[in-house]
């Protein structure tokens, strides 16, 4: 019965720990700058660490695996978002070009067609 609860305790942190996986690798193939990327892979990466580490402490039970299931959980939790500002941060330093927002957007059509 412990089993059974640990399944399906389980069962949707893994598969939403994979659908975001999943979802920020699309996000990194498809948007369209540097910046965006980033922020994609930061975020889902996080979150989707933290699921499924979440998921494998709950089928670990009350164990040595899951204090070090959690350390790591800890550990990613302040790794990945510091190592994904230092990124943009060394992009903005080194000259990647900033996206325009919508506004300069909008701006520069109402320019171009006066």
């Amino acid at each position: 019965m412990a089993a059974l609860l640990a399944d399906l305790l389980s069962l949707p942190l893994f598969i939403g720990g994979v659908f975001l996986g999943i979802s920020g690798a699309v996000g990194v193939i498809r948007f369209p700058d540097f910046y965006t990327r980033v922020h994609a892979a930061g975020v889902t990466d996080t979150l989707s660490a933290g699921m499924i580490l979440t998921a494998m402490m709950i089928q670990a039970g009350f164990t040595l695996v899951t204090v070090k299931l959690l350390l790591i959980l800890i550990f990613l939790w302040y790794t990945s978002p510091v190592a994904s500002h230092a990124l943009a941060r060394a992009a903005v330093h080194t000259g990647v070009p900033l996206p325009e927002s919508a506004d300069e957007r909008d701006q520069g059509d109402a320019s171009s067609s006066n």
